[in-house]
């Protein structure tokens, strides 16, 4: 094919560029993907995800009950602290409820909540196989239905005109097209960048214990091209899906295995064997992404999960064993903790637990009285053995430093809104998750302005082929 035979380019291999790349070929455009990983590893953080976040009025197959539309709103203005364009997290709210039947035609399928994860029956439909079993769909429909798919492809630069895409350049080669969506993701895996953005806190720089939970491919390149070119931005560049991960997790891809989900059950404290944060604040889903960032500001950016024996079999087990120990100062040791400092800790929050009905399923009166910081939910005494213990660091999902877009995901320079370049996924995530995170939203964002972008990128190819044939 000649560099004009292409109607929409389609930049990234995720969740958010498929879904942009079927919604554009659906539209009868000519459609290139470019993703920059090798085949065995694209997708980029789309294979670690597991589910979508779904609104609905009523029980839907493998959902129960209703999740309206104000509930699902009134939860992420919750998390995102007001840091949330309204509009478009609305966009997004409502094509959660549409998108599973277009899903379905691509070759998604659906599964119940599993144990583990029953909590979110009622809010988050699970995809059968995961993230990957997802992903291999949308290949397989994309490749059938036309999509041009090239892999080791990564997009350094764009040439632009006055905020309209011209090409794209895989190193030195230039690929035309009449429209293109940006679906390249953040800027996780640029330590260099993560260093900037976080700097240096006495005398460290946190962002160098940072673990990345997805693909090392997410280096932000076109975001910082695009920002350059004088896109504009939105977003606080330190703020991310910063989850509480194993410390013994790998640098890169240890997706949600590595999670740690016993935190609401015992305390959390740092490497002064101290408290730092309220662990039974709100149920997990809507807090977990809240706790790597918290360790990110401890020092030394580590943190230790500490349970007793009444906690095991309350939560999913990640993929390395606790600690374990038959005495809190022995746990101390092993850890490289102080011993007296931790017995310390657990005595007085302890000491703070008042007698309640403990049920992790609701929140429950279990807290602590006149503890600071208090635990306001499921506080029962660490008191029975074996004692065990779960390090932490911070482990970085995604970032949420991206460009501004508008209803039809249009990337905005100095306030105008490009004619026929279109964003969608990580890369503009935060225009709705300005901070903090609620499960499977990521995923809702991803599909809704994905399948906006493809439509808004083919019908500005096809007007354009249009306009240059008359």
């Amino acid at each position: 094919m000649t560099d004009r035979d292409y109607d929409v380019i389609v930049i990234g291999g995720g969740n958010a560029a498929l879904c942009a790349a079927l919604t554009a070929r659906e539209a009868g455009a000519s459609v290139l993907l470019l993703e920059s990983a090798p085949r065995e590893w694209r997708g980029g953080n789309s294979q670690h995800t597991r589910n979508l976040r779904c609104m609905h009025d009523a029980p839907q197959d493998v959902l129960t009950e209703a999740y309206p539309e104000e509930e699902y709103w009134q939860d992420l203005l919750k998390v995102t602290g007001g840091l949330t364009n309204e509009a478009l997290a609305r966009l997004a709210i409502r094509a959660s409820s549409t998108c599973r039947e277009w899903m379905r035609r691509h070759g998604v399928h659906f599964q119940p909540s599993l144990s583990g994860t029953l909590q979110l029956s009622r809010t988050n439909a699970f995809f059968l196989g995961g993230g990957k079993a997802l992903l291999n769909a949308y290949y397989r429909s994309a490749e059938e239905l036309g999509v041009h798919i090239r892999y080791e492809s990564p997009v350094d630069r764009l040439e632009l005109s006055d905020g309209r895409f011209v090409a794209a350049y895989v190193g030195a080669e230039r690929i035309a097209a009449r429209a293109c969506v940006v679906a390249s993701g953040g800027f996780e895996s640029n330590r260099e960048w993560m260093r900037e953005a976080w700097g240096q806190v006495n005398g460290e720089w946190p962002a160098d214990n940072f673990l990345i939970r997805g693909t090392r491919f997410n280096m932000g390149v076109l975001l910082k091209f695009l920002i350059g070119a004088g896109a504009d931005a939105v977003a606080d560049p330190t703020q991310s899906h910063c989850v509480a991960i194993d410390a013994r997790a790998p640098l890169y891809d240890g997706g949600i295995c590595t999670r740690v989900d016993s935190v609401s059950l015992g305390i959390v404290v740092n490497k002064h064997a101290l408290r730092f944060y309220d662990e039974g604040e709100d149920f997990w889903p809507k807090r977990y992404a809240i706790w790597g960032r918290l360790v990110a500001q401890q020092p030394g950016q580590i943190a230790y999960s500490v349970i007793d024996a009444k906690a095991i079999g309350r939560f999913m087990p990640p993929v390395f064993p606790g600690e374990k120990a038959a005495t809190l100062p022995e746990l101390a040791r092993i850890l490289g903790l102080d011993a007296a400092a931790l017995v310390g800790t657990v005595n007085a929050y302890n000491a703070a637990c008042r007698p309640g009905t403990f049920d992790h399923a609701v929140l429950d009166d279990c807290a602590t009285s006149g503890l600071t910081p208090p635990k306001t939910h499921w506080a029962r005494a660490i008191d029975t053995a074996p004692f065990y213990a779960y390090p932490l660091r911070p482990g970085i999902t995604f970032t949420y430093l991206g460009v501004k877009v508008n209803e039809q995901a249009a990337v905005h320079f100095a306030g105008r809104a490009s004619t026929n370049l279109f964003a969608a996924g990580e890369i503009m995530a935060g225009n709705v998750l300005g901070k903090g995170y609620t499960a499977g939203v990521g995923m809702t964002i991803g599909t809704a302005f994905g399948r906006i972008a493809g439509a808004q990128a083919a019908a500005a190819a096809i007007q354009g082929e249009m306009h240059a044939a008359a």
